[in-house]
């Protein structure tokens, strides 16, 4: 079964949840248009909060002119590919608007990387041009970019452009000139963010300009956003939701950003209660933290009433334990790299969704001018209830993956976006994601599929994050382990959880075995790794 749009681009059951006017970015707008709004609508108000220095739109604007000048200076021009290798702050801003006002791609490339995956970015993307933070630049970035294409690397710290570094000299040599104006296309790549790498080496998915300006006006229009709101920038600017939500959005609603650098929970719960922000989304992850941290209290979090996670799944018990503690909804999300981020998400004026069978949480219902779909191994739609993988299209939906036509078409099917994610519908359209389809675990010929056995496990009082993978059985072929990451201060022995998990769960589907773990292997953007956890 197919939901599908209505001619006025609003959800056919939308009006249970409040009537959203879904204003879309129209078909001829870019990226760059949104900067240049945001920029004229901004002009010389707090724009960004970074280590406790604010810099306005027009700081961004002129320091982004002396960028980009910098950089056709040195022979970069339209169409170069550009790597930035940055954590969250002003820098990633300037660096993806410098790109945009010379015709060039930015690509996203995560800080942690060793030399080999930031090498395969590198000469993958055919890039010419790197912006990197001077960390480990002898050790991974010279050994990364020998012998390729890379004739310019410019260097910035921690202080970011305001500091000593080699950025902040080059802005500061050319602030007051301007490059020559350039008018970006729609369907002119915007950036290139390369997918996480589970099945083989990453690939660059290339979001087109009218997508990424679709995706920021997806978040305006379906969270209710405003200039008044105050966004905190908890998902890594590499990840293409931290992307997206912190360095674009803000431009959209002409409202200010907190850049935290790297996320931690104890700054993170100051900088929210100290300027009062109201808006985030990330992993279920950094709620948790959140939570666990020393310092957190209800009073502290009280402006954060925009909450929103994504990129992770998200146990019910934990969705509830923020809501006790918090007095506020964490609202559920979904998207991809493939999909610019927003593809589906929680309604704002609704509860978020519990299946009653599966107990999972629903990730909400198709955000405007996208239709989501499930459908069997042959591509048949599927009926509500009936598990099959999710289909999704839209105009966020990315153009395919860089310099890769057999990838690019073994996961697009026409205009729609086959996600590898496995799920199912209930009858007033609310999705719920079920797994990946590689995560599938079969015992004895029974299928486990790991969230559901980690959604139990969660509900554990003394269990603060789960992970649970097939590992060999010469009995039953494979059998579920599970790793456990435990609240401060509880305990809990294996008969007991054993014990517990009898209460929800099928026997089959039962951990045969439990490893406690200090902390869970987690990705920059907080998802839980399991590939990493099999050879254990």
């Amino acid at each position: 079964m197919q939901a599908q749009p209505q001619a006025d681009l609003t959800r056919p059951w939308l009006g249970q949840y409040g009537d959203l006017p879904h204003r879309i970015v129209p078909p001829h707008a870019t990226a760059l248009d949104v900067v240049r709004a945001g920029v004229a609508d901004v002009g010389g108000r707090p724009f960004v909060r970074y280590r406790g220095r604010p810099l306005t739109a027009l700081d961004v604007d002129a320091a982004s002119d002396a960028l980009a000048v910098e950089l056709l200076e040195r022979g970069i021009a339209a169409g170069d590919r550009i790597v930035l290798r940055l954590q969250t702050m002003p820098a990633a801003m300037l660096g993806m608007v410098a790109a945009w006002k010379l015709g060039a791609i930015p690509v996203w490339a995560n800080p942690m990387y060793r030399a080999s995956e930031l090498g395969h970015i590198v000469r993958d993307s055919g890039a010419r041009a790197l912006l990197t933070i001077d960390d480990e630049c002898d050790d991974v970035v010279a050994p990364a970019i020998e012998g390729s294409a890379v004739t310019v690397v410019i260097t910035t710290d921690a202080d970011d452009h305001s500091g000593s570094g080699e950025l902040a000299v080059a802005i500061e040599r050319r602030l007051g000139e301007r490059p020559p104006a350039f008018d970006a296309s729609p369907d002119d790549v915007a950036s290139l963010v390369y997918t996480s790498g589970t099945t083989g080496l990453p690939k660059g998915a290339m979001s087109l300009h009218r997508n990424v300006a679709f995706a920021v006006d997806a978040w305006r229009e379906w969270v209710g956003l405003d200039a008044g709101d105050r966004l905190f920038a908890a998902a890594p600017v590499f990840h293409v939701t931290g992307l997206v939500t912190g360095l674009i959005l803000p431009f959209r609603l002409g409202a200010s950003v907190t850049m935290p650098y790297r996320f931690d929970a104890g700054e993170a719960i100051d900088a929210i209660n100290e300027q009062q922000l109201t808006f985030t989304v990330t992993a279920i992850t950094a709620f948790t933290a959140i939570m666990n941290h020393p310092s957190f209290s209800r009073e502290k979090l009280r402006s954060l009433t925009k909450a929103y996670s994504g990129g992770a799944p998200i146990a019910p018990a934990t969705a509830e334990r923020w809501h006790e503690a918090t007095g506020t909804t964490i609202r559920n999300c979904y998207g991809m790299t493939e999909t610019s981020t927003l593809a589906i998400c929680t309604p704002p004026a609704a509860t978020p969704r519990v299946d009653a069978e599966s107990g999972a949480l629903s990730v909400g219902v198709p955000v405007s001018s996208t239709t989501t779909e499930i459908v069997d191994a042959s591509g048949r739609p599927l009926a509500p209830g009936e598990i099959g993988e999710l289909l999704v299209t839209g105009p966020q939906v990315t153009a395919g993956y860089w310099n890769r036509p057999a990838e690019t078409a073994a996961a697009f099917d026409g205009p729609r976006l086959k996600t590898g994610d496995v799920g199912f519908m209930d009858e007033d359209g609310w999705f719920y994601i079920v797994d990946r389809s590689k995560d599938l675990i079969v015992a004895s010929g029974f299928k486990i599929w790991p969230r559901e056995v980690e959604d139990v496990l969660t509900r554990h009082e003394a269990i603060a994050e789960a992970a649970v993978v097939g590992i060999p059985d010469d009995y039953r072929g494979e059998t579920p382990k599970a790793f456990l990451a435990m609240r401060p201060g509880k305990t809990v022995d294996r008969d007991e959880l054993s014990t517990f998990c009898r209460r929800f769960l099928a026997a089959y589907k039962v951990p045969r075995h439990f490893e406690f773990v200090d902390e869970l292997p987690k990705s920059a953007s907080g998802k839980i790794l399991r590939r990493e956890l099999r050879p254990r």
